[in-house]
């Protein structure tokens, strides 16, 4: 069984109102992690960054505004398939990206395919990585500094 999906897809970078340029997104979807989305942002001259955020919520934003946190994703349109702006905030910074709604759901489509929606918790291991990583986690903070 294959365990992931990939695709790239061009995003604008809107620095402002006036400027604005195209960069390479990356999304990945993954069976070990089945809630999830990764998208990783090549901003030119920078590390190249990654965003985790929950599979639905990208789906959800695609047809109305959605997140209450530090992603906001929403249609730039209200009718018809329009393109989507992906907002990121970590405290005061923000970015604001913008992608065409097509190539979303062609991705949303084949994680659908390797993993339905709502059929994440059927995947057997996930359950035992999720209870291994939360162990390692509380572990970590029982032990407190050195």
């Amino acid at each position: 069984m294959r365990e992931s999906v990939q695709a790239e897809v061009l995003m604008s970078f809107l620095v402002s109102e006036e400027l604005s340029f195209k960069i390479p997104v990356e999304l990945r979807y993954e069976t070990r992690d089945p809630y999830a989305v990764r998208m990783t942002f090549h901003l030119p001259g920078d590390a190249p960054v990654t965003w985790a955020f929950g599979r639905e919520l990208l789906l959800d934003g695609i047809n109305r505004p959605s997140g209450d946190g530090d992603v906001h994703i929403a249609p730039t349109e209200p009718e018809g398939l329009s393109d989507v702006s992906i907002r990121l905030q970590v405290g005061g910074d923000r970015a604001l990206f913008r992608a065409s709604a097509p190539p979303l759901v062609a991705f949303l489509d084949r994680t659908d395919k390797l993993v339905p929606l709502g059929q994440e918790r059927t995947l057997g291991d996930f359950e035992d990585h999720l209870e291994a990583a939360l162990g390692r986690i509380l572990a970590e903070e029982n032990a407190g500094p050195a």
